[in-house]
């Protein structure tokens, strides 16, 4: 993408009604969303957050097949999640909203118990041992999902990464936490969500063409 694309996805965002933008300082000095979301929404319906969220394609798909849920897309990469605000905007969901920030700072934007599911879609694995604390599903990671989740919250991954699918499933059960679904290969065995299985985004079917299975798990953190 051109810079001067970016230029415009980026001034387009900030006209989105649908689309947050904080400054750090303004996280860090108590975010006026944080326990709070209900009034960004105008209703006190569950929220789900998409983290990592791209183009948006999943908290879009999410949003239009459950209209009584609210959905937050998560991610610093402003010009990408402009395709999934825009859409959202053009189909009139007002169950969608998009919120540039670093994933890191996700227990400062939300409250305690505030979130009802967690997705994390087709994360980068970070392979490299030096990565590790980037890794979505690290222990600090986990830590601060389990602040800002409702206590039977649950947290979706779907990868195609059979990397960061056993790094997860093997911390999940040495931490003890509860795994309700695992599924290494998702297409081809049967029994995954039909949310697992209807919505793919626009990498996940390169990933399909290549011949790479999308795995899934779905856990609670204890």
């Amino acid at each position: 993408m051109g810079s001067k694309n970016k230029l415009k996805r980026f001034k387009e965002n900030e006209a989105f009604s649908n689309v947050v933008q904080p400054t750090r300082e303004e996280v860090l000095d108590g975010f006026k969303y944080k326990g709070n979301w209900a009034s960004f929404f105008g209703n006190k319906n569950p929220i789900v957050l998409e983290l990592g969220c791209g183009k948006g394609e999943y908290t879009v798909g999410l949003a239009q097949r459950n209209p009584n849920r609210n959905y937050i897309g998560v991610d610093i990469k402003g010009a990408r999640f402009w395709r999934g605000a825009k859409t959202a905007l053009e189909q009139k969901l007002e169950n969608v909203a998009f919120l540039r920030t670093q994933i890191e700072l996700v227990d400062l934007l939300f409250g305690e118990n505030e979130i009802d599911e967690i997705w994390i879609t087709f994360p980068d694995p970070q392979i490299k041992y030096k990565r590790t604390k980037h890794r979505l599903t690290n222990p600090v990671f986990l830590d601060k999902y389990k602040h800002i989740l409702k206590p039977k919250g649950v947290v979706n991954l779907k990868t195609d990464s059979e990397f960061m699918h056993g790094y997860t499933l093997g911390l999940l059960q040495g931490l003890k936490h509860e795994i309700l679904y695992s599924n290494h290969d998702v297409y081809k065995n049967e029994g995954s969500p039909e949310e697992v299985l209807g919505i793919q985004t626009f990498y996940e079917n390169q990933y399909l063409e290549e011949g790479k299975p999308i795995t899934y798990i779905q856990f609670r953190i204890n």
